[in-house]
């Protein structure tokens, strides 16, 4: 049994006496400590250890006492996986030298045995699942597969993805293949993490919002679908599509526990789009976390007045950034806390 069980009894639409609060990349570089190790590991060094992946996911909950964790990963593991080569360059980001842009890239590419090629994520899970010793739940995640084809058609980071769009819009049928390997391989790679102690799962399509409703139905929104129907047998699944205010209304219709929104959509908006029977999370803008503490109070007030206290969890818009204070995160979480009808 999980002692605080706020984040659960949200996904479950139940009453709470305050909504939970986490944090979208918390565990991360606005962290003094998480730096200490940033200095000794490289980037996928950090994700492949066990003994540092759990301690970097930990890191935030001592500090700030928030009712998730989160584990420290990162969404381009799978591609790894699929027998895609991916580099993660200081200063630039992450870096694939051999894009997948036709048929013969797609046929290179492989479904794996997620427990031997990614078995270092599910030893990570218990490793932080012993350090968390049933105090609150440990989510899980992965890309959606249109956010992962981003990556590996780009090659890299990109603006506006054009390779990305022009491969599924010039070789669709090729594109399609691609994007079932990359839903295939995330669908066995939750259901093993939920199996190695996950509580719930989250899929970011942090790309989707590049597409058109239409586009994003095609190349996107059915392979979430497919992942939460998967899934959701299993555990709990949050889906956070950035930018994709206008499928929330479908988004809703997966089976989904429940759905990210970012800080473009207003709480009225969401709960009117979404159908307003869901649990939603969000959506502080994450550049916000640099207003002085009393305003982020005040703010993050105001946010829970919105949503509502019931089937809703606090949390960023998007990932936490790297400059913002740690006295500021801080009040994130409190305000929270305080947080009174």
């Amino acid at each position: 049994m999980i002692k605080n069980d706020l984040f659960l009894k949200a996904l479950k639409g139940e009453t709470v006496t305050r909504p939970p609060v986490w944090m979208m990349r918390q565990a991360g570089r606005h962290l003094p400590e998480f730096m200490e190790i940033k200095e000794k590991y490289d980037f996928f060094t950090r994700c492949r250890t066990p003994e540092l992946a759990s301690e970097i996911t930990v890191q935030p909950i001592r500090r700030y006492g928030m009712d998730a964790a989160i584990l420290f990963s990162d969404i381009l593991v799978i591609p790894q996986a699929m027998n895609i080569e991916v580099e993660m360059k200081p200063n630039f980001g992450p870096y694939l030298p051999n894009p997948v842009r036709d048929q013969k890239g797609v046929d290179a590419t492989i479904v794996p045995d997620v427990n031997d090629a990614l078995g270092y994520v599910m030893d990570a899970i218990k490793m932080t699942k012993e350090k968390l010793n049933g105090e609150i739940p440990l989510i899980g995640f992965a890309g959606s597969p249109w956010t992962i084809l981003c990556y590996t058609t780009q090659g890299q980071g990109s603006k506006n993805f054009d390779k990305a769009k022009e491969f599924c819009f010039t070789q669709p049928e090729t594109a399609h293949q691609m994007l079932q390997k990359i839903t295939d391989t995330t669908i066995a790679y939750l259901i093993a993490k939920v199996k190695a102690g996950v509580d719930a799962v989250q899929i970011f399509d942090s790309w989707g919002g590049m597409l058109s409703p239409t586009d994003y139905n095609e190349f996107s929104l059915q392979y979430i679908d497919q992942i939460v129907t998967a899934l959701k047998d299993y555990a709990p699944v949050i889906v956070f599509g950035k930018g994709c205010w206008f499928a929330l209304n479908d988004m809703a219709k997966s089976g989904a526990s429940a759905l990210g929104v970012d800080w473009t959509c207003s709480a009225r908006n969401a709960r009117y789009l979404s159908g307003g029977n869901i649990t939603l999370q969000g959506n502080f803008d994450p550049s916000r976390l640099l207003s002085p503490p009393e305003k982020i109070r005040e703010m993050v007030h105001q946010m829970i007045r919105e949503f509502g206290k019931d089937k809703y969890i606090v949390n960023l818009g998007h990932g936490m950034l790297p400059n913002i204070p740690v006295e500021n995160a801080m009040a994130f979480v409190k305000a929270v806390k305080e947080y009174k009808d």
